[in-house]
């Protein structure tokens, strides 16, 4: 390796001439296995292999383009390991010194899947078997050449990787469009290939050398390896029914130049060439400085049939958001019955609506995601030039789709979960894959940029030690909901702005989640892109029907700075936009002199979240002479349930909800002391435990039930987030908890909700489960004889009836 990497960056390196006409013209018959007859006519190709050493060649190819299982079996029963062995210890014998001897590895004749029947691994394996005898027979590295097919060139290559870290070249070869048979270009077979671990990559065959100057060009720019050109000697022609070559030596090196100032950095000829080709070819270019990689890395991710290089200058690309079961009945539905006519047409509508990338999750309850997502994986493949982002939380599931994919995948996502950041950082790198890094750890979601960016830092230095660099990670600025957090989305464009511009990686949000629990919620979403774009935003993950929507709508100035003034903090508790937009009870609470003005002040501080005065209402009624209990039950409690009405008839939404909730547990408070001569009086409180399931660290959506819980008289037992089953069942027991909260928000932490209750009904536990989440549907909740609810509110109704004994 290190051999032949210092003499690509001394000159251009020679590669050999012609095999296949070269043993016709020595006497090789048709319709005959060229590799069978080599080893019965062994003086005939260790002659070839030492005319080519002569001539000047750097590297020599072994006769075994077509030792493989398959084309061997067309001959009869041979031992593909032997063949290979014996093939390559000629090749050696023949050059000798400083001569190098590649393995040859060509395709197969068949397709693999998902354009053929040949399963991918069943490919690996095949060539696997053609490697080990290479490797036995002594070659110094491997050419994998004459590809029509990307996925075969992944297979071979990946089946060399696996075995050995010996230099690999890899050669496509192209139809007069310019494109392999399964419509691969260039730049986009370079891409994937690069990425996968080829340590050059070019062409061979197919075409003489003027038309191999325009794909060596159309490389350069986007290539980090030695380019290869291996032309044939021009185009063959038909003369008294047989195919000759009618470029002579002289014509075919004066290519030579040519191909080195479009950027080819290794030369050699193919069919038709001859030892004087190459002579002629070395004594052309011998004192000619070959232009070196001009890439380090690049930000680039491809289909089987389509590239696309993220780019500062253009606006953020769609990640299209679409496939995605989560809270989709129907595509769940289809995904069980293992359809996928819903899928066909997600992917078809979401490009023609923009979107230029596709990401691919297809978790929910019931499904084998692993077999499913090399299903869907397959398909997308075929029927969409899209490249992919494989989203999934199930390492498995990840690695067996970046395994089949024909192309460079973009992970969604890596965090700094230290269980899974090293083997997924392996798995990218295995396979090439980009990654989104998403800046969170197993202490939960930062909340501020700083805390951000110290994961993102560390992220950072683990990827560079296996071998990442910036131009192969997204960094998503990690949008959090405004409703439950004002300062999101300050945090999240101070996020982007510091990536862009501090470390100059590229950058993605999930555009949507900004706007949860907001009425507006597309104008919200558009408003906020514009900004993030202003900060150097490269990707988002959203929509691409509702971008049409917005385009196609009129948005007033006015209501784009209203958007504006709530993701920018400006406008205090998004109060002016709540008023707007929604049908929110406006009321003036001022001086209020008199009884029924001050009780009524307390109502209304629950009603419209007003903390800062709750405390003052509260004093006045207590002044007046109303009883604590009185204004518990008579004002505090009717205005939370009538919070819950409002938030369900959609008058309310979640800031005002989390407000509501936020003044009456103020109010409670402070009143508390209070009640305490009373307090024999009050009935016992029903204890819930809430838990957000092990392996996941979401719980925004479970503090706000809590919250709500809380205020309805419940006693609340927040175990937090990342909870194991053996400890919830513990405190079940502890604090005899007739209801237990259950929270996930990802479909493969979701199962553990079964583990939970299932661990408790073996245990003979009394208590009554309710489950929610994001992925949790009332089916599956049900399926575990669990109760469900969508919201705090619904929690609060679910809650109340499950703590009447039955």
């Amino acid at each position: 390796m290190r051999y032949i990497d210092s003499l690509i960056k001394k000159r251009v390196v020679i590669l050999d001439g012609a095999m296949g006409t070269r043993l016709q013209k020595l006497g090789m018959p048709a319709d005959i296995c060229p590799e069978i007859w080599c080893l019965q006519n062994k003086k005939v190709i260790s002659s070839i292999h030492a005319d080519y050493k002569k001539a000047g060649a750097d590297i020599v190819y072994a006769c075994t383009f077509g030792a493989n299982k398959i084309k061997l079996g067309q001959y009869g029963s041979y031992d593909v390991t032997k063949v290979n062995k014996q093939l390559a210890s000629l090749a050696k014998r023949a050059v000798r010194a400083k001569t190098l001897v590649a393995g040859d590895i060509g395709p197969t004749g068949k397709f693999i899947e998902p354009f053929g029947q040949l399963k991918f691994d069943e490919a690996v394996k095949i060539f696997k078997a053609q490697v080990r005898g290479l490797l036995l027979g002594g070659v110094d590295l491997f050419v994998i050449e004459t590809m029509m097919d990307i996925q075969e060139a992944r297979a071979a290559l990946i089946a060399v990787k696996e075995i050995t870290d010996k230099f690999t070249i890899v050669t496509m070869t192209y139809e007069k469009d310019l494109r392999t048979l399964n419509g691969t270009d260039p730049v986009t077979a370079l891409i994937t290939l690069q990425s996968l671990g080829a340590n050059a990559f070019g062409c061979n065959c197919s075409t003489g050398p003027e038309s191999m100057l325009k794909i060596i060009k159309a490389m350069k720019p986007y290539a980090r390896i030695p380019l290869v050109a291996k032309p044939n000697a021009g185009m063959p022609k038909l003369l008294r029914g047989q195919t000759i070559f009618t470029m002579g030596p002289e014509e075919f090196a004066s290519f030579g130049k040519r191909l080195i100032a479009c950027g080819a950095n290794m030369l050699g000829g193919c069919c038709g060439t001859s030892p004087e080709h190459i002579k002629e070819l070395r004594k052309k270019i011998i004192n000619t400085k070959p232009a070196r990689p001009l890439l380090m890395s690049i930000s680039a991710l491809s289909s089987a049939r389509k590239n696309i290089v993220l780019t500062k200058n253009k606006p953020p690309l769609i990640i299209g958001e679409c496939i995605n079961p989560t809270g989709k009945r129907k595509l769940q539905e289809q995904l069980r019955q293992e359809k996928t006519t819903l899928i066909r047409n997600l992917a078809k509508e979401q490009e023609r609506a923009g979107a230029k990338i596709l990401d691919v999750n297809v978790g929910a309850q019931g499904i084998d995601e692993i077999t499913t997502l090399k299903k869907i994986i397959n398909l997308l493949s075929v029927t969409s030039n899209l490249p992919l982002s494989i989203d999934s939380s199930n390492i498995e599931a990840i690695e067996a789709a970046l395994r089949i994919y024909p192309g460079r995948a973009l992970i969604n996502s890596i965090s700094g979960e230290k269980k899974k950041l090293k083997k997924l950082l392996s798995l990218a790198a295995k396979y090439g894959a980009m990654f989104i890094l998403l800046p969170l750890s197993e202490k939960g979601v930062p909340r501020s940029f700083l805390k951000r960016k110290r994961i993102i830092q560390d992220i950072f230095k683990k990827a560079k030690k296996a071998g990442f660099t910036k131009q192969d990670i997204v960094v998503d600025g990690l949008v959090m909901p405004i409703s439950s957090d004002s300062s999101s989305a300050k945090e999240t464009l101070k996020t982007i702005f510091w990536v862009r511009s501090v470390l100059k990686a590229n950058t993605v949000i999930g555009l949507s989640n900004i706007s949860f629990g907001m009425p507006q919620r597309p104008l919200l979403n558009a408003t906020y892109l514009k900004l993030a774009a202003a900060k150097g935003l490269t990707t988002v993950i959203a929509n691409p029907f509702e971008k049409e929507k917005i385009e196609a709508a009129e948005i007033s100035r006015i209501d784009t700075r209203r958007a504006q003034d709530v993701l920018l903090q400006k406008d205090k508790d998004s109060a002016k936009f709540l008023a707007h937009f929604s049908k929110k009870v406006q009321v003036a609470v001022k001086q209020l002199p008199s009884h029924t003005d001050a009780e009524e002040g307390v109502y209304y501080a629950v009603l419209e979240g007003n903390k800062e005065d709750i405390k003052e209402f509260i004093d006045r009624s207590l002044a007046l002479g109303q009883s604590p209990e009185k204004i518990v039950h008579k004002r505090m409690i009717p205005a939370i349930e009538k919070v819950g009405e409002l938030f369900d008839k959609k008058e309310y939404f979640l800031p005002q909800l989390i407000a509501s909730a936020e003044a009456m547990k103020l109010g409670f408070e402070y009143i508390k002391p209070r009640l305490k001569k009373d307090e024999l009086k009050q009935p016992k409180k029903t204890i819930v435990i809430l838990a957000t399931v092990k392996g996941d660290i979401h719980d925004i959506g479970k503090k706000i039930v809590g919250l709500m819980l809380e205020n309805h008289g419940f006693g609340i037992v927040d175990l937090g987030k990342d909870v194991s089953t053996k400890r919830i069942i513990k405190e079940i027991k502890k604090h005899k908890s007739p209801i237990v909260g259950l929270s996930a928000l990802m479909t493969t932490t979701m199962v553990n909700m079964k583990e939970i209750t299932l661990e408790a009904r073996n245990q003979g536990l009394n208590c009554r489960f309710l489950l929610g989440g994001a992925v949790v549907t009332p089916g599956y909740a049900h399926s575990l004889g669990a109760q469900y609810a969508n919201d705090g509110v619904e929690a609060v109704r679910v809650a109340k009836k499950l703590s009447i004994p039955e």
